[in-house]
């Protein structure tokens, strides 16, 4: 008989479809089954073929596989015929999708595990489910993997608790789960299996126990206390057999070739190290975890060179391990289970997690305002919720706790959702990087990880977001930095994946790119050479994440698009119109209402530390500097970019010229540079037009007509860090290290001695160029080397530049960008192989020949060309450059002289071609002439006012600013006019009109900033004072930014009463006096309407007028003498209260008093108490009380505005008894007061 019938003379199959499958089955095990045990083998599978034939073990092995089917089938001794068996290779080379199998699950069983699956992890989907039977040979695989063997291959398998009875020995898996290889994140050639129960051994082996192990008669095993007193004295070719509680597992390690790993058996207070680097039992990692009882044999002390040269017990390859080991030497079963007797350690759970957060400790050491706080080491136990970034090994634990396992080496099994997972002598850091959960574990060399439940759903796509190539953990090993830097460095990578790629930088880089910023950021050097001996196994504990660094105020990065958002959102919830309106702006009526809300601004900072900023946490921006695009809201300045947006930036940057002066931006460098911000201010101009009647009405939206807003930013190019810097800039550097002497990096000492803005500069020269050099990634922006394409250019300086305005120059349909500058011709058109771009001057661009004449030459820059405007400055050298050309005509033909003796033109113009660029000439090598600048003459506020000349170029602090609207338009930007008042130093000021009608709109032109306004029209007003107007040639630059957003502009220069009264010219409009009031000359109390000014009783006198809403206003004239002379004073609404020293409610009073008549006049005048009223008037008669008081009557600081309707001396005439005379007399000195000291 056969073996084949003889197996089936085993089972009673009661249809065609059962001997079917059981042909099959015997089949399977008898080619893919058998061999395996038939071949060669490790001794424990030779154990199952003593006194049989192969056909008998074959036939015998089908046997026990289909009753043991039978028995782990739900329906008992039924045969699974729906189940067919698969081979291994099969199995690797078919199911491309992950799945999972329970033989003994019936279909409304595997419903209730996928729904419970999918509700505990939401958005995720459950394995499905397929039915197949693995069945082979648990055998050992390289670097301590288990794997199952059948005669086709092998896979690797991941087990929950293994136990070494199942090595080498013929299993059925009932339950498991299969990861193909293609599966999110692994690289495991073939996938591998999650076995999610234990399997069942088909053969029974012999029974474990010391007496059965190594011919181990008269070997018995100590206790770690014991073994440790051993540990000291070692003895050569000693051999111990050692019983204890796993109390730490270390994970695998390779070092210099070797794999091994170590573990720590414990007894009381005793600590007993054991090192496992034999090959053969590297497989032990997976069976030994903490809390369990094991016994260890045939150990040998050696000493482990690295760790101070202390003893550890070491295993052999005749060593055997022992799980579940009790002390009276039970046998144990065949299966696996967990011991009853032992007691783990405390595993904390999420429900314990406050607990941690209040015995975090809060003390230790601070370091620069960073808080220095030690780790507290734990055990804990959950479920992983999501993978945060599986390259970077950063997890969610709970939903709420975060797990970093970057200090440890990879998994052999990455973590998925839905793993449960089980740590021990795990770092627990209380917000160690904002940017993550506030409960952080960190697992260092001598934590442990094991997976206690796999995983139910199935395998979610990779984010895009995740840094998953390594290359952050391989930098931390690299540096060995702190774990909050590195965390930061983690989210800021994920960031920029987001707002960088691909428009910006390649994805490769962004790791790099994060870790650079993260550097400079924290600028901490790197940490101290790692101990991993020490870190494993030294009591106390040490190691990198025992101490962490605690920082709230540590940058927090926003894309472009999200600042911009955030600023746009915030720009009308984040104020109330009522705060923008002057003091007393009840007392306004509605034209000075509307007036006052036309136009208002929102500075916010990027450090909080600084002013008011837009998040608590100081802000970094990361983009590509560049020119202004044609969609650019802003035309006037430079623009930074990300991959998701652009926002217009107002830059500034030091002078070559004067050490620490600021002034406009004019390096072309910067062009194309990928920058760090860290300092600037966030601008939000608010733009309403509204028809409110009065200042009740402001919280009514109805009389809101139309609003928007602009946002930009403002900061300096030398507080800028450069990321990667554009080729352009890469040569300004070299050349700045040339100049030098030397290698800039080779001058950190000596600049650390240099203070001020020259030494942060050069320190961003340093910065950008080592950052340039260092890394191997490439990330530039623009081109990786100079241009190769010919081209021809000329070296200009610019002497003058005029303002960008809208006109039609006939080249393109409509209104285009049109500007013009006046520049000076240094040589000849020059022709060159190759873009020479910035790179210093040769003596072919120097006119020898004619250096006492310069020639002069008009560019006109128009559409596309026009977007230069921001960096073309006066007085600075530049290189125009053409392209693609070796025709030195392109750049000649209009008063420039050639290479080839060209004649000049008289009139000199050239007209900007689109693709023709300007390269900043910093620092001409060769041309010492013209190192200094020729630009225009820059005069004061004070120049200006003493100057008779109709055409001035001068520079200012903006201190005010109000909008002149055009309401006639039907446009939603009506705001076609800007008043600014500007001042020097000396507090003098003067006001400048500008005509937006015809230009883009100017940002920057904010109180605080400074501005050089060129080619501005000196006027003289009909009352004699000096202004300035904008001509269609003017140009204003924004030269200096403001400190900080509360920043005052200098107090008005100190005047005396005399000598501002003879003063006939416009030199002081503005100044502060000290004197003593010495009478009233009126006081008016009015109740007017608010929409026509006319008085207010119980409505509005003017009969025409529909309005049903008042406003109070008040005025007062005094006589006011500092001792030099004397000046009439008027003051208006809310100082009118102060001045007469009525509190709150009096002057509320005196409002009420007065609604019934609508208004009161008083003419003190003196003490002779004239006035035009009712003399039983009581209100009249307080009012006169007040005024004549000797409180009001006091000493004042004010500041006023003088009034310039100056009158000539008038001719009067006294009689005296019978005489008549005539005097001269001078008109009194008449001023308005702006602010009144109350101190």
């Amino acid at each position: 008989m056969d073996s084949e019938q003889l197996f089936l003379d085993q089972f009673e199959a009661q249809s065609e479809a059962e001997v079917s499958w059981l042909k099959k089955m015997f089949v399977f095990i008898t080619q893919h089954v058998c061999p395996v045990l038939t071949g060669p083998a490790p001794p424990a599978a030779d154990e199952l073929l003593t006194g049989g034939a192969v056909s008998d073990v074959c036939v015998s092995l089908s046997v026990c596989v289909v009753k043991t089917l039978q028995e782990n089938m739900a329906a008992t001794h039924t045969l699974p015929v729906s189940y067919r068996p698969m081979s291994v290779s099969e199995l690797v080379s078919r199911q491309h999708l992950a799945c999972v199998s329970h033989l003994s699950w019936s279909t409304n069983q595997h419903r209730v595990w996928a729904r419970e699956a999918e509700l505990s992890l939401p958005g995720n989907k459950a394995l499905p489910r397929v039915n197949l039977l693995l069945i082979g040979c648990l055998r050992e695989g390289r670097g301590g993997e288990w794997r199952l063997m059948d005669s086709s291959g092998s896979i690797r398998c991941e087990c929950l608790s293994p136990s070494p009875q199942w090595l080498n020995r013929p299993v059925f898996l009932p339950h498991w789960n299969y990861i193909p290889h293609n599966a999110s994140g692994q690289d495991e050639a073939g996938g591998f299996m999650e076995l999610t129960g234990s399997p069942v051994l088909l053969c029974p082996g012999p029974e474990q126990g010391l007496a059965a192990v190594g011919g181990g008669e008269g070997l018995r095993a100590v206790g770690v206390r014991e073994a440790a007193g051993l540990l000291h004295n070692r003895v050569r070719g000693q051999r111990l057999s050692v019983c204890g509680q796993v109390g730490s597992v270390c994970p695998l390690l390779v070092v210099a070739g070797t794999t091994f790993f170590c573990f720590t058996l414990t007894e009381d207070k005793h600590m007993l190290p054991v090192l496992v680097k034999d090959s053969s039992r590297l497989w032990w990692s997976q069976c030994v975890c903490v809390g369990q009882s094991v016994c260890v044999t045939e150990l040998r002390v050696c000493v482990l060179r690295g760790w101070r040269g202390n003893n550890i017990l070491c295993v052999t390859d005749q060593s055997e391990i022992h799980t579940d080991y009790t002390p009276t030497h039970t046998p144990v079963d065949d299966t696996h289970t967990e011991p009853q007797s032992d007691t783990p350690p405390s595993v904390m759970s999420h429900a314990d997690n406050n607990g941690c957060e209040e015995a975090e400790p809060e003390t230790d050491v601070v370091q620069s305002g960073v808080r220095m706080k030690w780790s507290r080491v734990i055990s804990y136990q959950g479920t992983v919720t999501e993978v945060v970034s599986e390259g970077a090994g950063l997890y969610m634990i709970d939903r709420k706790v975060g797990l970093c396992l970057v200090y440890q080496p990879s998994l052999r099994r990455r973590l998925r959702a839905g793993d449960r997972v089980e740590l021990h002598h795990v770092h627990f850091l209380y917000r160690p990087c904002p940017d993550f959960p506030p409960s952080m574990l960190c697992t260092c060399l001598r934590s442990s990880l094991r997976v206690t439940g796999f995983s139910r759903v199935g395998l979610s796509p990779p984010d895009s977001a995740c840094p998953s190539d390594g290359a952050l953990p391989r930098l931390l090993l690299e540096k060995n930095t702190g774990v909050s830097e590195y965390l930061w460095a983690c989210h800021l990578s994920s960031r920029l994946s987001h707002s960088l790629v691909p428009s910006v930088v390649m994805r490769q880089c962004v790791c790099v790119l994060s870790w650079r910023l993260m550097e400079f950021v924290w600028r901490r050097g790197t940490g101290g050479r790692r101990d991993i001996y020490s870190e494993m196994l030294d009591e106390p504990h040490t190691c990198p994440l025992a101490q962490y660094s605690v920082d709230p105020s540590v940058p927090q990065y926003l894309s472009l698009s999200e600042l911009s958002q955030s600023l746009q959102s915030t720009c009308w919830s984040s104020v109330c119109l009522s705060s923008l309106l002057p003091p007393g702006g009840s007392s306004l009526t509605s034209s000075q209402i509307n007036a006052a809300l036309s136009w208002s601004c929102r500075t916010l900072s990027s450090d909080p530390r600084t002013g008011e900023t837009l998040r608590r946490r100081p802000l970094l921006l990361v983009g590509v500097l560049e020119l202004p695009s044609q969609t650019s809201e802003h035309k006037h300045t430079l623009q930074l970019r990300d991959g998701a947006a652009a926002v217009s930036c107002v830059v500034t940057e030091t002078s070559e010229e004067e050490e620490g002066g600021q002034r406009a931006a004019f390096n072309t460098a910067w062009i194309g540079c990928l920058v760090c911000v860290q300092q600037f201010t966030m601008v939000t101009e608010r733009f309403l037009q509204s028809d409110f009647p009065s200042y009740q009405h402001l919280d009514q939206d109805e009389f809101i007509t139309h609003k928007h807003c602009r946002v930009y930013l403002q900061f300096s190019l030398d507080h800028l860090h450069i990321l990667s810097p554009s080729v352009a800039m890469a040569t300004h550097l070299r050349q700045r290290g040339v100049e030098s002497g030397g290698d800039i990096t080779d001058r950190k000492q000596t600049e650390k001695t240099e203070g001020g803005q020259t030494a942060g500069r050069k320190r961003r020269r340093r910065e950008a160029s080592s950052s340039h050099s260092a890394s191997s990634v490439a990330m530039t922006t623009g081109p990786v080397g100079v241009g190769s394409w010919p081209c021809v250019s000329v070296v200009l300086r610019v002497e003058q530049k005029e303002g960008v305005s809208w006109r039609n120059t006939g080249a393109e349909v409509g209104l285009t960008l049109h500007f013009s500058i006046r520049a000076a011709v240094i040589g000849p058109v020059v022709s060159w192989g190759r873009d020479p771009k910035n790179g210093p001057m040769t003596d072919r661009e120097i006119e020898k020949e004619k250096e006492e004449k310069v020639v002069q030459v008009v560019l006109v820059f128009s559409g596309v060309s026009a977007r230069w405007f921001p960096l073309l400055q006066p007085g600075c050298l530049y290189r125009l450059t053409a392209a693609n050309t070796q025709d030195p005509s392109v750049l000649i033909g209009c008063g420039v002289s050639g290479w080839s003796e060209v004649e000049l033109h008289t009139d000199s113009a050239l007209q900007v071609q689109s693709d023709w660029r300007f390269h900043t000439l910093t620092r001409p090598l060769l041309l010492h002439t013209f190192r200094q600048a020729l630009s225009p003459t820059v005069l004061s506020v004070s120049d200006v006012l003493d100057s008779s000349s109709e055409l001035v170029c001068f520079q200012g602090l903006v201190s005010d600013r109000i909008s002149v609207n055009n309401r006639t338009t039907d446009s939603g930007h009506t705001h076609t006019g800007v008043r600014l008042t500007v001042c020097d130093q000396s507090g003098r000021s003067l006001q400048v009109y500008l005509d937006l009608s015809h230009t883009p709109y100017p940002p920057g032109l904010l109180p605080g900033n400074t501005l050089l306004l060129s080619a501005f029209q000196r006027r003289l007003s009909r009352s004699g004072g000096v202004y300035c107007s904008d001509s269609p040639v003017s140009s204003v630059s924004v030269v200096s930014l403001a400190q900080s957003s509360s920043a005052r502009p200098p107090p008005a220069p100190m005047m005396h009463l005399g000598l501002w009264a003879l003063s006939r010219e416009q030199r002081s409009p503005v100044g502060r006096v000290k004197g003593h009031v010495v009478c009233f000359l009126f006081v008016q109390l009015q109740w007017s309407c608010s929409l026509c000014g006319s008085l207010y009783t119980q409505s509005c006198s003017s009969s025409g007028c529909p309005s049903s809403s008042s406003v109070f206003q008040s005025k007062a004239k005094l006589v006011m003498d500092d001792g030099t002379g004397e000046a009439h004073v008027w003051f208006s609404d809310d100082l009118v209260r102060p001045l007469l020293g009525l509190a709150g409610s009096q002057w509320e009073g005196l409002q009420r008093a007065l609604r019934v008549k609508g208004h009161i006049r008083v003419y003190p005048r003196g003490r002779s108490l004239v006035c035009d009223a009712d003399s039983d008037n009581s209100l009249l008669h307080f009012l006169l009380c007040v005024c004549s008081s000797d409180v009001v009557c006091r000493s004042l600081s004010l500041t006023c505005r003088k009034h310039n309707n100056w009158r000539p001396d008038e001719m009067r005439t006294f009689s005296r008894g019978d005489r008549d005379f005539m005097t001269r007399t001078t008109r009194p000195l008449q001023l308005t007061c702006l602010h009144l000291d109350t101190d």
